[in-house]
């Protein structure tokens, strides 16, 4: 049975190495070999609409329960991380049987899909596993909200998991939750034979879900997250992973929830997850101090079709902003899309052969476009202060699309040429406001 502890942490290990070095990579290159890692993660694949994915977790819930959060969860993992150095820190620690706060876990995954549902996925995402530990990586170094956001995380979640173990997992996670009452009708589980029990405890004071009564005996399936801690410390044999009909004592069991899942895994066993290589064009020169005024519609990324379709399935992951070679994503400081990815073109501008951020989205709230398919696609519109303008006609020479000229000696913008990548934007040299500016389009449109 220890053989299944070791699986699990070896296969965990390199889960959250893997995604935690994809959030890290800022070349880009990870993404070839990493780039599957989001997209087998529960939330994103629900919003992509990845129904592969989806049926092979549920059918693998449905098997043995929640090794998902032991196993492909980062944030699940890495709480498996706090505990174990909490355990370092204090060897003699034993966790303690704690009766389920259900009616809180299940009110606050209501609240998470009411949220979802109401498009206001940006405040949801706050609380979703996988965009919560990717926002702790990424934006441990930043500043600001980003960097107040990330501090916030690590400080409840490790506190939480310092103290209570998996009790995040089991009170705030809405995946957990979710999977939680799947799991309570797995196949397989930890499960207690009553008659060899001795009741030395040794079982309960491991479980960091904090899920088995040694006072009656059982195991809530719907909180054990199959970190399999417990199965080398019985030393009578009474705990196992086992179906039910090797534990009640000879009790008939109802098999056709057997052949059923079974059946679904066969079905659903398969994934494949391909990544394109792309490569970026030449560099860019740093130019500050220049202030831009308010766009009234935000602007996002090529491939992101709209405000309202971007909004409903970002999970704020971050991962996109990470991998962003000329640094133009921003997580969002507005409300209506806290932390969700904004273009900003201070430090740079969208060029036109990078599809990166396109061929990272775990979630389809950037679907992939080609080279081809992004220079047809508007996300914004140039608008010129001519107030401000020096008439330079920098502005005019650096814009790919040719959507600007100069007549009498100021620039005009072809609305129906404009891409919105921002090389006017960035390229502006006029102090203290520039002279052009990119508002967003609330659709994208084709040109």
């Amino acid at each position: 049975m220890k053989a299944l502890k070791v699986i699990r942490i070896v296969l965990a290990t390199v889960m959250l190495l893997g995604i935690t070095a994809l959030l890290l990579d800022t070349t880009g290159v990870l993404r070839h070999y990493l780039g599957w890692a989001p997209k087998i993660q529960l939330l994103p694949a629900i919003l992509a609409l990845n129904v592969v994915v989806v049926a092979v977790i549920l059918a693998v819930t449905l098997l043995v329960g929640r090794i998902y959060c032991s196993v492909v969860c980062p944030m699940g993992i890495f709480q498996d991380l706090i505990i174990w150095i909490g355990g370092l820190l204090f060897p003699k620690r034993k966790f303690q049987y704690r009766r389920p706060s259900n009616w809180f876990r299940y009110i606050v995954l209501a609240l998470f899909v009411v949220l979802m549902v109401a498009g206001l996925a940006s405040i949801a995402a706050l609380i979703a596993p996988y965009g919560a530990y990717a926002r702790m990586v990424t934006n441990i170094h930043g500043t600001g909200l980003p960097l107040m956001i990330a501090i916030v995380t690590i400080v409840v979640v490790g506190v939480m998991s310092f103290v209570w173990g998996r009790l995040w997992c089991n009170t705030i996670c809405p995946v957990g939750s979710f999977l939680g009452l799947v799991s309570k009708f797995s196949l397989f589980g930890v499960r207690i034979d009553k008659a060899k029990c001795a009741g030395c405890r040794k079982c309960e004071h491991v479980c960091k879900a904090m899920c088995i009564d040694i006072e009656h005996k059982t195991v809530d399936n719907s909180r054990c997250v199959d970190c399999f801690n417990c199965l080398g410390e019985c030393k009578s044999g009474a705990i196992s992973l086992s179906g039910k009909r090797k534990v009640e004592s000879g009790k008939p069991v109802d098999d056709s929830r057997r052949r059923f899942v079974a059946g679904a895994v066969a079905v659903g066993a398969a994934m494949a997850v391909e990544a394109q290589e792309q490569k970026m064009d030449g560099g860019l020169a740093a130019l500050t101090n220049k202030a831009v005024p308010q766009r009234h519609t935000p602007l996002k990324p090529f491939g992101a079709k709209s405000l309202k379709n971007f909004s409903s399935h970002c999970t704020a992951c971050q991962l996109c902003v990470s991998q962003c070679p000329e640094k133009v994503l921003r997580p969002s400081t507005r409300l209506a899309s806290l932390m969700q990815p904004e273009m900003n073109y201070t430090d740079g501008y969208c060029r036109l052969a990078c599809t990166r951020c396109s061929e990272v989205c775990p979630t389809g709230a950037i679907r992939q476009v080609s080279k081809e398919e992004k220079t047809a696609i508007s996300i914004g519109v140039a608008v010129v202060l001519k107030d401000n303008c020096i008439a330079c006609g920098t502005c005019a020479r650096h814009c790919p699309s040719e959507a600007i000229q100069m007549v009498e000696g100021y620039p005009v913008v072809n609305e129906s040429r404009c891409l919105g990548c921002g090389a006017c934007e960035y390229y502006c040299p006029a102090r203290p406001v520039t002279a052009i500016y990119v508002e967003g389009r609330e659709i994208h449109t084709e040109i």
